[in-house]
């Protein structure tokens, strides 16, 4: 009874983002299997509440596609929006991660992070992807400038 609830108590503390697909467009016909595809994803910053991350990327379709098999292009774009009263949960970290997808079934993520400018009380988001043995210099940042009547609280 005690690991169960040191478990749920674990649980409850961990902050994931989650993503939510908004759409997609078809990019190319596959005979056999899903089209390759861009994907529009949204997922709310676990720790700053009124604040949304919209990417787009490439979808690879086709048999390796349908299996999870293949591996995703390596390019994505974002773009953070403010879209309700910014409050913060917790102070934040210089930089965190806060949300990463796998790319294909071994070692490739697309990885995005947040960092906060302090001097110009902004919050800026970069995406890049991993790989365990050569990563991808794609990337793409946007940032979410924050009132500053509301500072926003570093750890």
């Amino acid at each position: 009874m005690k690991l169960w609830t040191v478990t749920l108590a674990l649980a409850a503390t961990c902050v994931a983002a989650q993503a939510e697909q908004i759409g997609s467009v078809d990019t190319a016909f596959q005979w056999i299997g899903p089209d390759h595809k861009i994907v529009v994803d949204a997922f709310d910053d676990p720790l700053v509440q009124g604040v949304t991350c919209f990417v787009s990327r490439a979808k690879t379709g086709g048999l390796k596609g349908a299996f999870g098999l293949a591996e995703d292009k390596a390019e994505a774009s974002i773009a953070c929006r403010q879209v309700g009263t910014i409050s913060f949960t917790k102070p934040l970290p210089q930089s965190d991660e806060v949300f990463n997808e796998r790319l294909s079934i071994l070692f490739k993520k697309l990885r995005i992070v947040r960092m906060v400018d302090k001097k110009r009380n902004a919050l800026v988001y970069l995406t890049y992807s991993d790989k365990l043995i050569d990563g991808s210099p794609e990337n793409a940042v946007t940032a979410v400038a924050v009132d500053h009547a509301t500072p926003i609280p570093l750890k």
